[in-house]
């Protein structure tokens, strides 16, 4: 008889199912990810971050020690030693960090859809695309010999020539048809205006991590799309992929106006002829550059020659066919009725949203448009 817990059945032995436990370091690597976006990826400030942790809640032993982590991220390639500053007086994350967090993001946010599809959106119109419509087309020049449809095609050529003499031509050839798969180039802008921080609430991490997980998923499953990042405070500027880990809030007033200039610019750019804005702000626009270069700036409720400015670019994105959807993460009532009144200017869509939901209500919403503003 055996003397542990397990059975035997058949020649075979089973044994009680014990989950996988994870190893000292990635259990804190997990933390160690989670916390590198909300300081913005600086790894002292995150180290220093989980050393208050380790007070309450004991993440390092005796067996695993902080500087056993610290040398297993160096290890795994997770963090280098920063190249401006003397050796072992500074520490930097690497590109593969970047990336790692940005799936973490794509995980958290959009959970497992990232595994559907080929990575085009479907449309109702017909044309180059994968997906079959169960009709057939006559072939035309570019079409892929994959497409061919071999019986339908033979079928044409004993009709076009008898059955004596059996010849295949290129007007005998008929094809599958396939539905078009669009392409769409997306511009997100990211307000960081101080009001991000404000009143205890950190609304910039989660903007961050939306960013991060919608890039990540268009260059996963939509690679012939587009996405361009914007941030937009006192001034509108664009960031690559790489820095969105490090993005930031400043003492910035809120120019929206600065924003949509910038994205309309980059979409008027885009050969794809379906193109829109994210926006995600939770502040009103308080803030608008003069022709001179000075900046006229007023927090003091909604100023008319601010969103006036506004309205006038919703419009223009309206009259080139650029929806505008806007997140909004406020809830203030006279918030809300300036952007419904922006909204309704750009016939756009706008959305009140906390942060618990905003990634998922972006994910939906990309797709829709994607299917919606097909020309």
């Amino acid at each position: 008889m055996d003397n542990d817990n397990s059975l035997r059945k058949d020649g075979f032995r089973f044994t009680p199912f014990k989950a996988e436990e994870k190893s000292d370091f990635n259990r804190l690597l997990d933390i160690f990810q989670e916390l590198i976006i909300h300081t913005s990826g600086d790894v002292d400030e995150t180290l220093d971050w989980m050393d208050e942790l380790d007070k309450e809640y004991k993440l390092y032993s005796k067996t695993y020690s902080k500087d056993d982590f610290v040398a297993d991220l160096k290890k795994h390639g997770f963090i280098k030693d920063d190249e401006d500053k003397p050796p072992g007086e500074g520490l930097v994350i690497t590109a593969k960090t970047e990336q790692v967090i940005r799936k973490r993001a794509l995980d958290q946010i959009f959970g497992d859809l990232k595994k559907s599809g080929k990575g085009n959106h479907k449309t109702k119109h017909l044309g180059a695309g994968a997906d079959a419509t169960g009709e057939v087309k006559s072939y035309t020049f570019g079409d892929g010999l994959d497409q061919i449809a071999l019986t339908e095609s033979v079928k044409n050529a004993f009709a076009n020539n008898g059955i004596g003499e059996f010849t295949l031509t290129e007007q005998d050839l008929v094809v599958n048809d396939t539905f078009h798969n669009a392409q769409m180039s997306t511009v997100l802008m990211i307000d960081i205006s101080h009001s991000m921080i404000l009143y205890g609430e950190d609304r910039i991490t989660p903007a961050k991590k939306v960013a991060m997980a919608l890039a990540e998923l268009i260059r996963s499953k939509y690679p012939k799309d587009s996405i361009d990042i914007i941030v937009f405070g006192d001034e509108a500027w664009p960031i690559e992929l790489k820095d969105l880990a490090y993005l930031t809030v400043g003492p910035y007033h809120t120019n929206t106006v600065a924003g949509l200039d910038l994205a309309l610019d980059i979409l008027r750019r885009k050969k794809q002829s379906n193109r829109q804005i994210f926006m995600i702000t939770d502040g009103k626009p308080s803030c608008i550059k003069l022709p001179n270069g000075q900046f006229y700036k007023n927090s003091s409720g909604l100023d008319p020659f601010i969103t006036d400015k506004c309205m006038s670019k919703a419009q223009e994105a309206r009259k080139i066919g650029i929806p505008i959807t806007t997140f909004m993460i406020a809830q203030d009532p006279y918030l809300r009725s300036f952007v419904e009144d922006f909204t309704a200017a750009n016939q756009g869509k706008a959305f009140y949203t906390g942060l618990k939901g905003l990634g998922q209500m972006i994910f939906e919403d990309y797709e829709k448009n994607k299917k919606k503003n097909i020309r």
